[in-house]
């Protein structure tokens, strides 16, 4: 057990029954009142971000959580499969766990995945990736002066959506975040 003088940010305690991990706190001393810890505390299960008190020096359980890097193999229809760097170990990561981000990940391409108590609760993938157009409609000459955008398939079959002068076989570079085109690859 830890106690609110062992907060750190990015520590992983379990609160309510959940894993939350310690994004900020402050520990607080107001006048005439007891001292509290107040703390950003975000759910791992499902990224909501609540704000908590603690009394000074309260008690919780903390969870150790391990960081290790893993290779994207392939997606086989229900989970994405990972191998691990150091044993070549293999696991699946289920889809919910990787979300927007998943649709962007090429074969050999390195993730950080978050593992408590054996089992894997986060991932971290890159935030930009470079990807090859498969196939999108031509780019007419003198499509540049607008920012209409149109659909273009990218090499991992996700779609994102470009500007009018990029072409098949172009390298784009997508933020995976949010799924937005954000420059042409020479």
């Amino acid at each position: 057990m830890a106690t609110t003088g062992d907060f750190r940010i990015g520590m992983v305690i379990r609160f309510n029954g959940e894993l939350h991990k310690i994004e900020e706190y402050i520990h607080r001393t107001p006048g005439n009142l007891r001292a509290f810890v107040q703390a950003k505390l975000r759910n791992l299960r499902n990224g909501r971000i609540t704000e908590t008190r603690f009394r000074s020096g309260e008690e919780v359980e903390e969870v150790r959580m391990e960081q290790r890097e893993f290779q994207f193999l392939y997606h086989d229809g229900a989970s994405y499969q990972f191998m691990d760097k150091q044993n070549y170990d293999q696991i699946p990561v289920d889809e919910a766990i990787l979300g927007t981000p998943a649709k962007f990940m090429k074969e050999g391409e390195s993730v950080q995945l978050f593992i408590v108590e054996g089992g894997v609760i986060s991932a971290e993938v890159p935030f930009k990736v470079t990807l090859k157009v498969t196939n999108t409609e031509p780019g007419v000459r003198g499509d540049t002066a607008t920012k209409t955008l149109k659909p273009a398939e990218v090499e991992t079959g996700a779609t994102v959506n470009v500007p009018l002068f990029i072409n098949e076989g172009d390298m784009i570079r997508v933020d995976t975040r949010t799924g937005d085109y954000l420059e042409r690859v020479n």
